[in-house]
This record gives structure tokens, sequence and C-alpha cells, in this order.
């Protein structure tokens, strides 16, 4: 049965046909892929279509699909059971890898995803703070609870907008949202309202308008700032965490949140995330603390498994050293053959957009002017010669450790045929 016949029977049921928005296309046009399997860098279509992944499962695939090791520690922990709802010994030993990999990390809750991770973290700030303003950027994605889906308000200044039905505005209204890499804009707002913002919440490298990395001092504006007003660094490392390296965007740059959000690899593909502190920050939470936070399904013991065992392979064995290799190739040959055109590729480590639009691009603005129709194309003539990039122009590719010289000369070789159609 094909991704056509699939895509009608899903819509009856589900609305949009899909479980996640961006799957269904609409940013690219056409119709969405339905995957039957992933080994290595590869998924298979339930069409019959071998495709090289540049998704990854939007991130959290560094070792690629179906990786041998994973995969035989996972079916051990699932003969052992599904799910307790009781303490294992698997999220002891989970949190103990955390806290000895991130040294601004003392303490760390499991959760199931990383909008409950941003969510809980900003309950958190809020009740260790006794304040209740937070402050976003544009173009920052922190998952989908109230309080963060809030788009900037008229004025630079202004309260935050729901950009959703079903937010109230008088909850949005608590969120401040500014304009990425602009330290003026977060030194204003401080000056004015300071003394009653909990926290700061921010993607240290941006990866939901596409890749956009912060500028030189934006990230340790921001650590100063919230120092001197009293107010809590949240690092949002749902894509970042182990992804830039072991210890992520706080570690490629060497600055400590207060809190951090984690998910995406930490779970090795399955389901999870995490948010953790300092000892004094997190000793807020439920049971020792006032600040509720609680989840049936919070340590499930195949996705720490899962994570266990992805971050013993990423310490062991030379991850991190070859996936730079691999996007250096990639993105210095995309810029050789884009550099008369108006295109802008942003790219930290192994993980890359290409923006149709002069550059830099280095806040949501400069994402906005990137021409969609342009990415529409290059997206459907990439997924015809084999290559699956992300369906929409503001989200990031990832590289993956199997993704080796085939896989390099098989992405490259479309991107020849495909980039000088367009103009």
């Amino acid at each position: 049965m094909g991704s056509k016949v699939l895509f009608e029977r899903a819509k009856k049921v589900i609305p949009g046909g899909v479980n996640s928005p961006v799957r269904a296309f609409k940013a690219v046009g056409g119709e969405p892929i339905f995957v039957s399997r992933g080994e290595g860098a590869y998924v298979y279509t339930v069409d019959g279509k071998k495709l090289l992944d540049l998704v990854c499962s939007w991130g959290p695939l560094i070792l690629g699909h179906a990786h041998p090791k994973v995969v035989e520690r996972v079916k051990e922990a699932v003969e052992k059971g599904s799910s307790f709802g009781t303490p294992t010994e698997l999220e002891v030993l989970l949190a103990e890898k955390i806290v000895e990999i991130y040294p601004s990390i003392d303490k760390v809750r499991l959760v199931n995803s990383g909008t409950e991770a941003t969510m809980s973290a900003i309950r958190l700030a809020r009740g260790y703070t006794g304040r209740k303003y937070i402050v976003k950027f544009d173009g920052c994605y922190h998952g989908h609870s109230d309080g963060l889906l809030v788009q900037a308000g008229s004025g630079g200044l202004t309260f935050g907008v729901p950009n959703s039905p079903g937010v109230p505005e008088e909850y949005a209204s608590l969120t401040f949202s500014l304009p990425y890499n602009s330290i003026d804009k977060v030194k204003e707002l401080f000056g004015e309202r300071g003394e009653e913002i909990a926290a700061v919440i921010v993607e240290p490298v941006a990866g939901n308008m596409g890749v956009v990395l912060p500028e030189d001092g934006f990230l340790e504006g921001l650590r100063e700032i919230t120092k001197r007003y009293g107010a809590l660094l949240i690092f949002d490392e749902v894509i970042t965490g182990f992804r830039l390296g072991l210890s992520g965007a706080q570690g490629f740059y060497g600055i400590e949140p207060d809190i951090t959000c984690l998910g995406k690899i930490l779970g090795g593909g399955f389901p999870i995330g995490a948010f953790g502190g300092k000892g004094e920050i997190m000793d807020m939470l439920s049971p020792d603390g006032p600040v509720y936070q609680a989840g049936t399904l919070s340590g499930n013991p195949v996705a720490v498994t899962a994570g266990l065992a992805t971050i013993e392979i990423l310490e062991k064995e030379n991850v991190y050293k070859e996936l730079e290799e691999t996007t250096d190739r990639l993105v210095m040959e995309m810029e050789r053959l884009t550099k008369d055109y108006p295109v802008t590729v942003n790219r930290i480590a192994s993980m890359f957009t290409v923006f149709f639009c002069e550059g830099p691009v280095k806040d949501l603005d400069g994402a906005r002017k990137s021409d969609l129709e342009k990415f529409s194309l290059f997206h459907k003539g990439m997924l015809d010669e084999g290559v699956y990039l992300p369906p929409s122009q503001f989200e990031a590719c990832f590289v993956s450790f199997p993704f080796g010289k085939d896989e390099i000369e098989r992405f490259l070789e479309a991107f020849y045929k495909v980039f000088p159609r367009l103009f």
C-alpha cells in the first residue's frame, strides 16, 4: 500500500492525516512520504524507495537508524518489561551520566518529551524566583505549551501574543518575545522590567527557524544580564544537547545556564526529555519542594536504555570527528556551487540549513526573506533524486554517523543536478 493511499486513509481518522503538522508537506507542496523502516543513513518508504535521510527523526538519530548496539540493548530491556511506574536502576544510571557530562547540572528530572522539559523548566523557574514573566526569542521553538507558543507583539517591547487559537491572551501576555541575537533589546527590556522576569529561555543555537548561530556576545550577554537581575537562564538544548558534542552548546560555547532542557538524542530515538540544574533550584521540585511535576512514563526503561546505549557509543567511538568532517565536505561543496546565487548555508557541527536568500541569516527576519517557492522546488528535486530533506525551509538538516563516502557522493550528485535548475 503506497504513501498516497495511506495518506488518504489517515486524513479520515487523524487531523490533517499526520500526528505532527510539519510532516504534512504543506510547506513544500505535495504529499508526505510514509516510511516502512530505516537502516543506517537511509529510510525506506512504503512505495519501495530508498532515501538518504537528513531528517534523522528531526535530530535524535545521530547514530543513524537501527544502530545494532542500540537495538540489541533495547531488545534486552523490553524483554524485561516495557514500563513499571516505579524507580529503576536505569534511571539512576542515565541521571548520573547526564550530571557527569554537563557541569551546569547537579540534579536532573527525566520526562517524556522536549515540550514537557521546557514547560516544567518554566514552572520551576517561576517557583524558584517567585516571578511570573518569561523572555523568549522570535523563531525559537520550545514546544507547544501555552506559555511558549507565543510570537512577538506589535512593538519592540510589547507583551507576547498567541500564535495559536486556544492560547489565552492573558497567558501569552506573561511572555516577552524578542529578536534572536539582539542583546540590546534584552538590555532594554530588563532595564524596564528586570525585577519581574523569572527566566530567559533560548535555543543556544536556533534550529527551528533553520540553523541560526548566536552572534559573538549574545549568549554571554544573556548570562550576565540574567545574573545581574536575579533571573534564571534556561538553555533549550533539546536539539543541540549531545549533537554539538557530548556537552551540547554549553560545552561548545563555554557558558553554564541555570537550567538545561534535553531531549532528542538523549533517548536514542525513543520518546524522552529531561531538565536539570543546580541542586538548590532542582530541590524546589516535588516531592522535596513545592513545585509540582509528574509523569507516569517518565524514566521509561526502554527509552532510558536506548539513551544509555547511544551515549556510550558517543563517548567511545570517534563519532563527532567523523560527523564534522562529513558535514564540512557537504557544506563546502554546497557553498562553492551557490556562491554566485542568493543562497546562504548556515552550519554548526553536524547541523545545517540552506536558506534561499542573501545572508547573513542571524534572526527570524533574515530567515523569512527566503524564497519559499525555490525551497519547495529544491526539496522536491532532492526527493526525486533520493535525498530526504526536512519539508520546511525553517528546519535543520542533520547528518548521521553512518553517512560515509558513498552517502556524501550521493548527496552531492543530487545537489549538482537539482540546484542549477532553480535559477
